[in-house]
């Protein structure tokens, strides 16, 4: 049997043991809205770390990082993966745990719930709706495209190379197209989302973590003695890495200003709805202990062997030739897998790939059916007019429509995994200021957040512009000061300081909010 069809069975037996999961969780379902989008504030320390950390495990975390550091070299783990084990756990226990506290006190489901309440504003929610969704689209996409690009990959081989399975490339000749990789994912994602709702998505998550988790540092070990050839797993480590050139083992290409702006980028874990609403599944605050202790240790466990393959594959002669000089970033870590691991433990790691990919997609359907449901629907219409049924029923009607429209923009041809990305991730991490001053800054007006948010909007879209809607993976700000400095900035930074200055000033100027907010959601201050 073919290699490429020995991994393509090996993910489709995957796949339907994840349905089967999900099919499951589904016969636990009550029928509640509450059940379907916060599984009844059922979930403990374990399962809510998994459930956290799965889902902001995304395919920029395992193929997007990889490919980077083919370009960039060694020092992505430092711009990203160490600053982001950090400042998440400081989020989760900053901001998540109170959070948590006044959904559980005052009934919230998302974070539009939260806002409208502590400002005071209806408008603050029909701001921030389309925006929220605006930038969920984007990181749905990167999970869309990538494990389209993963399953063409490591099926390469299994079909003639005819047909719609041809391929100029031999790394995907004969491979299952993207377009139905994509679908695929997408379909089984939804099912197991549609009917099993956010405790069939904690479940899923937890599985698909630790596959991922099992069988990534498996197959790192494999890669390491294959390249390394010596006997022990430490002397092949560093064998094979005293081969990669010195322009990927430091960052002496890489800007030290760049370098450090990045570090605001991991504060967009803030405002992520979909982790918004993970966070109001705990059982109580107590859950979040374990998540804020072990997620940077469970961070460097799948950044580092990502990062490290990244660079080995700038080893000559680890990549054929040919390949080497033509292929995408998407594709380094599947093909560095391909190659240089057998056929059942290509297979086992694709489906550990792919586990990462889903682990984040389904989270970010269900927040959105959730959003749709509540701060549209129940919100505009009345939630005395609709029936729990009702409303489950409009949120999977909503999760449907919004994979249908990623689905297609996953055919549009976006080419790097890692900038698009950075993109959606700095625009969550621009509106990080306005949920933090909601939490502790007393002054935090309606007007003070609006003018915020449309300065994060504004600003965000215009670079977003400038630098050719993404397709510039390397774009960012210049700056020159008297004395011939010069230095380059993330965008992230120039949105960042528009929300907090906009945000501020308006607030200083206009009506704080009432006594009753303050007492309401202060009242700890005295």
């Amino acid at each position: 049997m073919e290699a490429g069809m020995i991994r393509l069975l090996i993910i489709a037996v995957y796949l339907m043991l994840l349905l089967g999961l999900g099919f499951f969780a589904s016969r636990l379902f009550t029928g509640s809205k509450n059940d379907y989008l916060l599984a009844s504030h059922s979930i403990g320390p374990f399962l809510l770390l998994m459930s956290i950390f799965g889902t902001t495990m995304t395919a920029f975390a395992l193929v997007g990082s990889t490919g980077e550091a083919f370009k960039e070299g060694i020092g992505v783990y430092g711009m990203l993966a160490s600053s982001s084990g950090i400042i998440h756990s400081l989020c989760f226990f900053v901001i998540g745990v109170k959070v948590y506290g006044f959904g559980r006190k005052y009934g919230y489901t998302t974070q539009i719930q939260f806002f409208r309440d502590r400002l005071e504003s209806d408008f603050v929610g029909v701001l921030l709706f389309p925006i929220l969704v605006a930038l969920i689209i984007p990181y749905l996409l990167i999970g869309v495209m990538a494990s389209g690009t993963v399953i063409q990959t490591m099926t390469a081989g299994a079909f003639a190379n005819e047909g719609m399975f041809a391929s100029k490339n031999p790394a995907f000749a004969g491979g299952v197209p993207p377009t139905i990789g994509s679908a695929v994912i997408c379909g089984v994602v939804l099912i197991y989302v549609f009917f099993g709702g956010m405790r069939g998505t904690a479940w899923a998550n937890a599985f698909q973590t630790i596959v991922f988790m099992v069988l990534g540092l498996v197959t790192f070990v494999l890669i390491a003695n294959k390249l390394g050839g010596g006997e022990s797993f430490l002397e092949n480590l560093k064998t094979i890495s005293a081969k990669v050139g010195s322009e990927h083992t430091t960052r002496e290409s890489m800007s030290q200003s760049k370098f450090f702006t990045y570090l605001l980028i991991p504060l967009s874990v803030g405002m992520f709805p979909h982790l918004f609403q993970h966070w109001l599944t705990a059982k109580s605050a107590n859950s979040f202990k374990l998540s804020v202790m072990c997620h940077p240790i469970f961070i460097m466990i799948v950044w580092v062997p990502c990062i490290l393959l990244g660079i080995w594959a700038t080893v000559p002669g680890v990549l054929p030739e040919g390949l080497a000089a033509k292929i995408l970033p998407n594709a380094i870590l599947p093909a560095m897998v391909k190659l240089k691991t057998s056929p059942v433990v290509g297979g086992l790691l694709t489906a550990g790939i792919l586990a990462a990919i889903m682990s984040s997609l389904d989270s970010q359907f269900l927040c959105i059916g959730s959003m749709f449901t509540n701060d549209v629907v129940e919100h505009y219409v009345g939630k005395e007019r609709l029936s729990d049924r009702a409303q489950v029923w409009l949120a999977r009607t909503f999760v449907v429509l919004v994979v249908v429209v990623v689905y297609y923009l996953s055919l549009m041809g976006y080419k790097s995994v890692f900038a698009m990305g950075v993109w959606c991730f700095s625009g969550f991490a621009s509106l990080f200021p306005i949920i933090f001053a909601a939490l502790y800054w007393r002054r935090l007006t309606a007007a003070g957040a609006v003018s915020g948010i449309l300065a994060a909007a504004g600003s965000w879209f215009y670079l977003f512009q400038k630098s050719g809607y993404g397709s510039n993976r390397t774009f960012s700000i210049d700056i020159s000061l008297p004395g011939e400095i010069a230095f380059s900035i993330m965008p992230v930074v120039a949105i960042f300081l528009c929300t907090l200055i906009a945000m501020i000033i308006t607030s200083l100027i206009t009506r704080p909010p009432s006594d009753t907010t303050l007492a309401k959601f202060f009242e700890s201050d005295g």
